[in-house]
């Protein structure tokens, strides 16, 4: 346990502050985000939280709510997300489609972590790249930071880039499904599979119909699903190299944290049909505003001295990561189509 978590846990009334600026920039997000819904309510928060870290409002006083955000807020919206992921909508995929999901994942997350380190990046920054690159965006990197412990300042940077290059791909995808032959279905599958953000994913995808449209949100959900194995698995592997090394295990430490048991549970209430349609609208809101808040939380920490320093190498390692998973996954939509 940290000190900013020890701060949280002295009174609740301390809280209060952080926590009032924290919701009025979950209705600011909300607000930008419905005039320009391809921007993702949850990389607007993060830049709000950024301009308040850099500004002469940023007081102690409003410290241990946004803290409290970035860390408790962010496991409960995590869990929450569970609730979207079905296994009827996997088995929809077919086989094939799934086995290229899960590969292109896979193989993401895995080489983007390698090129990150190799090129000088950070193992820590590397990872949460990965993670958001191959899994879902922002959530994913604020998920696998539970996991890794970065600065604030990685967490920024690591969002930051899902955010320009999934841009690039909302505007360049759409321009080569013509010049590559994909049909709609073929063009939304490769849309869900390379694209980050699920915004993203819906942007790129809807200039070639519902169909697309449709496709590119299944396979995009089925990515989300492999967000609970890569954090564990991740969690075993930093776990065993600190043993490895003589570190100590941080205390408190889980083998699998327990946000990762949480959202596979709420999947699989959601698999066996036990819940509400009612409920599941309700969880989806609900996981959305947390996760929001967990964003502008993370970036309340982040100094714009600190993110200039890394922006030409983490500039590489987004278009180097993102051409990887556009290449993979193109290759295997053409193969199972």
């Amino acid at each position: 346990m940290d000190s900013g978590e020890r701060t949280v846990r002295t009174g609740p009334v301390r809280v209060v502050p952080g926590l009032a600026v924290t919701a009025l920039a979950i209705a600011v997000a909300a607000a930008v985000n419905r005039l320009l819904p391809a921007v993702s309510a949850l990389i607007i928060a993060l830049a709000l939280g950024v301009l308040l870290a850099n500004s002469p409002w940023n007081r102690p006083a409003l410290h241990p709510g946004t803290r409290l955000a970035s860390r408790r807020l962010l496991r409960a919206g995590v869990v929450l997300l569970g609730l979207q992921l079905s296994i009827v909508d996997l088995a929809r995929l077919g086989g094939p489609v799934l086995v290229v999901v899960v590969a292109t994942v896979g193989a993401t997350f895995a080489f983007t972590w390698w090129a990150g380190v190799r090129m000088g990046v950070g193992e820590g920054q590397s990872l949460l790249v990965a993670a958001g690159f191959a899994v879902c965006g922002a959530s994913a990197v604020a998920a696998m930071d539970r996991v890794a412990d970065n600065d604030d300042e990685d967490v920024a940077a690591a969002v930051a880039l899902v955010t320009i290059f999934g841009t690039v791909c909302i505007v360049a995808l759409p321009l080569l499904r013509e010049p590559l032959g994909l049909a709609a279905v073929a063009y939304g599958q490769w849309v869900g599979v390379s694209v980050h953000e699920v915004a993203q994913v819906v942007a790129a995808a809807a200039p070639a119909g519902p169909a697309a449209g449709t496709a590119a949100l299944v396979v995009k959900l089925t990515r989300v699903a492999m967000l609970a194995p890569l954090v564990a698995g991740t969690s075993l592997l930093l776990r065993r190299r600190r043993r490895t090394h003589g570190a100590t295990a941080r205390r408190h430490e889980h083998v699998v944290p327990l946000f990762v048991i949480g959202f596979l549970a709420m999947a699989a209430l959601r698999s066996a049909g036990v819940v509400p349609t009612e409920v599941l609208n309700a969880a989806r809101l609900v996981s959305m505003l947390l996760l929001t808040a967990a964003l502008f939380g993370l970036g309340t920490g982040v100094k714009f001295g600190n993110l200039r320093a890394a922006a030409p190498i983490s500039l590489a390692l987004g278009a180097v990561s993102t051409t990887f998973a556009a290449v993979v996954g193109l290759v295997g939509i053409l193969l199972v189509t």
